[in-house]
């Protein structure tokens, strides 16, 4: 929060508009159905399907500015990936081995790194493994009430965010595992017949839950036809091709790597110890490597299974196991989780001080200048200019963000609420590409606001009707004819 993690956190501008689109659901206490941002879907049908999230940031971004949205999405990355290396211990692995596993999935989630709802998915993801693994490894009566509060869990993570949907997959999978132990289980030995009522019993449950679960889903502000919404967005072949997010890895940068090196452990531990895997493990196993290497963003989530499945497949051998189950005696004994609240509690105390201890400025974060088009919205500000603005949907949350509702965008990056033709459009307009023009007829804007290197930007250089207002490293600025003010240099 104190470094450049914290401006890396704000690397998307999506969160631009989940904090207005926040703040206007605590205004007027309603959760919106149609879209008030954009000039192009004005008044058409919006699923806002993570409003509880925008809700809590618009808050926060109210009362503390961008350094409460940060902060709160510092301290959610935080209590995950403590949470892992708490719960590996737990589960009988060193702590070296846990170390490590923790540092490489934290090191492969920095790739989405980022103030979006999804980090709260991947505290989410991680407490439902937990309950479901707990329920299966340890005494059924002790550990099994603890299902029951996973319709609760999905009661909130459904209204947060769309990852909810892997909650269904983990539970499947362990009733899977509940239901493959009772069919295989023999009645003859009084062992294997009292395994075989326990995984009776524990498969009936889950089922139980599963559908308390589904009924938990539906109570959103769209009831079922937000399961609707979700599969024609991700199964839309053309959105998910052309979305950066949705694309599979590339293995050269060090994020990339760091989840390569998991998958191997993964594959190297499934070899040695295959015999011990049970079947909801191998099920979560396949899952997560699927996921992770079909989308970029998929890799945190796959990250944290992963780890957890196998970290306690891997003990560390003679002296160095009795030393490190001492260390682990001694860090779970000394109550370690202490100082990490203390140190959430006094950085909230330092946002709420307006990031201020004493006279010295510790947090005040915005957003990078490098990478938003920070200088050239303060141009269209500072000059009272109004009226939609066309930028790249990736600058489309920071522009609702500074400009709303004094001007509206022409698009942003909710791709599902755009949909595929006009996003096929879109393409061609920011890549120059022939019948570019046919965007800017058919989606009318008073200014463009590109980045200075983008194809497009050169050919309305030379395109009449279109003149050059401002620019700077980052964006140029074109107006309408007749609407312009003085030119801006670099």
């Amino acid at each position: 929060m104190f470094t450049p993690l914290s401006v890396r956190l704000l690397g998307d501008a999506g969160i631009g508009w989940h904090i207005r689109a926040g703040q206007k659901i605590l205004a007027t206490h309603t959760i919106p159905r149609v879209d008030s941002f954009s000039s192009t879907m004005a008044g058409k049908p919006w699923f806002a399907w993570e409003w509880l999230y925008d809700a809590v940031v618009g808050q926060l971004e109210t009362a503390l500015g961008l350094n409460g949205v940060v902060w709160f999405t510092a301290a959610v990355i935080a209590a995950v990936f403590a949470w892992v290396f708490r719960l590996l211990i737990a589960r009988g692995t060193n702590l070296l081995v846990a170390l490590v596993l923790m540092l490489l999935a934290v090191a492969a989630s920095t790739i989405h790194f980022l103030a979006r709802p999804h980090v709260v998915s991947w505290l989410f993801t991680l407490a439902w493994f937990w309950i479901l693994d707990s329920s299966e490894r340890e005494s059924f009566e002790r550990r099994g009430r603890r299902m029951w509060v996973l319709p609760l869990l999905m009661l909130v993570w459904v209204n947060t965010h769309g990852g909810f949907l892997v909650g269904f997959v983990l539970l499947v999978f362990f009733f899977l595992g509940a239901a493959w132990t009772w069919f295989r289980a023999k009645e003859g030995r009084i062992e294997e017949a009292l395994q075989k009522i326990a995984a009776g019993k524990r498969a009936w449950r889950l089922f139980t839950v599963g559908l308390l679960c589904v009924a938990a889903s539906l109570v959103n502000p769209y009831g079922w036809e937000l399961y609707g919404h979700v599969y024609s967005y991700l199964s839309n072949r053309f959105l998910m091709d052309h979305i950066d997010e949705f694309q599979s890895p590339d293995f050269h940068g060090i994020a990339q790597r760091c989840f390569l090196l998991l998958l191997l452990i993964t594959v190297a531990v499934l070899a040695a110890r295959r015999r011990e895997l049970r079947m909801s493990e191998g099920l979560t196993v396949l899952f997560a490597v699927y996921a992770g290497l079909y989308a970029s963003r998929n890799i945190p989530v796959s990250s944290v299974l992963l780890v957890m499945v196998v970290g306690p497949f891997l003990p560390a051998a003679g002296v160095a196991r009795g030393f490190f189950q001492r260390m682990a005696a001694v860090e779970t004994g000394l109550r370690g989780h202490v100082w990490p609240i203390v140190a959430v509690v006094v950085t909230l105390m330092i946002a709420f001080n307006g990031g201020h201890v004493g006279s010295k400025v510790l947090m005040d974060t915005d957003f990078d200048p490098r990478r938003m088009p920070v200088q050239a919205v303060n141009f269209l500000a500072r000059h009272g200019m109004e009226g939609p603005v066309l930028s790249p949907d990736y600058w489309g949350g920071y522009l609702t963000f500074r400009l709303y509702p004094k001007s509206l965008v022409v698009l942003d990056d909710r791709h599902d609420l755009y949909g595929e033709e006009f996003f096929k459009s879109y393409l061609k307009f920011v890549r120059g590409e022939q019948g570019w023009e046919e965007f800017l007829r058919g989606h009318p804007a008073s200014y463009l606001l590109l980045p200075r290197d983008a194809a497009v930007a050169n050919l309305l250089a030379v395109t009449h009707g279109w003149k050059q207002i401002y620019a700077d490293d980052v964006a140029v600025v074109f107006v309408r004819d007749g609407l312009g003010t003085s030119t801006a240099g670099d």
